[in-house]
C-alpha cells in the first residue's frame, strides 16, 4: 500500500488551511499546548471512520459539525481535504446541514493514468467513492480504502485502574492491537504463538527499560478459558504479577514496544504524546523504536519531549504554531538551520525557540 505523500486540508478544527504538507516515513509534530497537534492527528481518525461508512456516527459523537468545522459553521462553511498517495489522490468536501450532519458536497478519487472515479450527485451522507455499488473504479477505490482503513491512531494515556489494558479480555480479540491497547494480553498471546522471534524482541526491549522484568505469563484465565489478563513475572520469582502492579510509565512503554516491534505494522501509525510518563532512558529507547519502525511503516507522532526531539533528525520535525486562532504546520529544512546545528542540539534549538513551536505571548 502506498504511504500518504501530501495532505491538503482546510476548515477542520483549529486548522484553517494546510497546503500540500509533505509527509515522510517519520513525521514528528512539535509545538506548544493547544497549537493543533492533536487536532491534526484527530483528522486521521475522522478519515478512518469516513472510509468505514461511519461518518455520521463520528460527527455526532464529536458534538456535531460546529465541533469539527474551524470556529463552527458561522465562520466556516465547508471542510475540504485532498490526500495524495503516489499516483492516486482522494479529495472530498463536507458541508453542514440544518439537522447537524456533515454531508458530501463532492468526493472523488483520481489516478494519474486512469482518471477520476465518479461518485454520482452530491448530498450523500456516507462515502460513495468506497461503496462497491457506486465506485466507477473499484480497484483504485479499494487501494485508497485499504491504505486508510489500515491506519491506526494510538493513545496509551489511560493507565487508571479502570483502563481496558488492565481488565480481563477475550482471548480471541487479537487480530490487531487496539487503539488503547485494551487487548494487549490477547495480542501478545498470539505473537508468542505465531511470531516467537518478534515476541522475543519485545520482551528483550522491555527488559532493557525494566531490569526486574523477566517475561509475560500468557495463559487463558484458569476460571475463564476464553479470557486472558496481562500477567508478568520478575527476575528470580515465579509469582504472577498483574497489570495494575506496573507503574504507569512501565505499562505505557510495554504498549509502545509491542506496537512498534510487532511483525506486521499498519500502513500508517499515529501516536499522540508517546513519551507521557516515561523515564529518560525509556524515551531514548522509544526514539530508537520509532526510527526502526519508520523503515517499515509511516509514523506520525505528536510530542512535547525535548529529550525525544534530541534523538531525531531535523528533517523529521514539523513545527506546529497557533497564529490568529489558526494552526500552521512547517516542515523544517536542514539548510536553513545548518549553522545552528553546529552548536546546539535540536532540543536546545526548540527550547530557545530558534525554529518556533514554543509558547509566545
Amino acid at each position: 500500500m502506498q504511504p500518504l505523500k501530501t495532505l491538503t486540508l482546510s476548515g477542520y478544527k483549529s486548522i484553517r488551511s494546510i497546503e500540500r504538507l509533505e509527509l515522510r516515513p517519520l513525521n514528528v509534530l512539535i509545538g506548544a499546548n493547544s497549537a493543533g497537534k492533536s487536532n491534526f492527528i484527530s483528522f486521521f481518525k475522522l478519515l478512518h471512520e469516513l472510509i468505514g461508512g461511519h461518518l455520521q456516527l463520528h460527527v455526532a459523537q464529536q458534538g456535531g459539525p460546529d465541533a469539527l468545522l474551524h470556529f463552527g459553521r458561522r465562520a466556516t462553511s465547508r471542510l475540504e481535504a485532498t490526500l495524495q498517495f503516489g499516483q492516486t489522490s482522494y479529495s472530498f468536501e463536507l458541508t453542514p446541514t440544518v439537522d447537524n450532519r456533515l454531508i458530501f458536497a463532492y468526493e472523488t478519487s483520481i489516478h494519474m493514468t486512469q482518471g477520476a472515479a465518479g461518485t454520482g450527485p452530491a448530498g450523500h451522507a456516507e462515502s460513495a467513492t468506497f461503496s462497491r455499488s457506486s465506485s466507477h473504479h473499484p480497484m483504485m477505490a479499494s487501494q485508497v480504502s485499504a491504505a486508510i482503513q489500515s491506519w491506526r491512531v494510538y493513545h496509551f494515556h489511560d493507565t487508571s485502574e479502570a483502563a481496558n489494558v488492565k481488565r480481563v479480555g477475550a482471548i480471541n480479540d487479537n487480530l490487531f492491537l487496539r487503539a488503547d491497547a485494551g487487548n494487549l494480553a490477547a495480542f501478545l498471546y498470539r505473537l508468542k504463538t505465531e511470531s516467537p522471534a518478534e515476541y522475543g524482541r519485545i520482551r528483550d526491549c522491555i527488559r532493557l527499560v525494566m531490569p526486574s522484568f523477566d517475561d509475560f505469563l500468557l495463559r487463558p484465565s484458569p476460571l475463564e478459558p476464553h479470557s486472558i489478563a496481562l500477567e508478568w513475572r520478575e527476575q528470580g520469582s515465579d509469582y504472577p504479577f498483574l497489570a495494575h502492579h506496573l507503574s504507569d510509565g512501565s505499562l505505557r512503554f510495554i504498549c509502545l514496544a509491542t506496537l512498534l516491534l510487532q511483525p506486521t505494522l499498519p500502513s500508517t501509525v499515529l501516536i499522540d504524546e508517546p513519551e507521557l510518563g516515561l523515564h529518560p532512558y525509556a524515551i531514548q529507547m522509544l526514539a530508537s523504536l520509532l526510527r526502526s519502525a519508520s523503515t517499515r511503516t509511516q509514523l506520525i507522532i505528536a510530542t512535547q519531549s525535548v529529550l525525544l526531539i534530541d534523538q531525531l533528525e531535523l528533517e523529521d520535525l514539523i513545527v506546529v504554531e497557533r497564529s490568529g486562532g489558526a494552526s500552521t504546520f512547517k516542515r523544517l529544512q536542514r539548510a536553513e538551520f545548518e549553522h545552528w546545528l553546529e552548536d546546539y542540539s535540536l532540543g536546545e534549538m526548540w527550547t530557545k525557540n530558534i525554529f518556533g513551536g514554543r509558547p509566545t505571548r
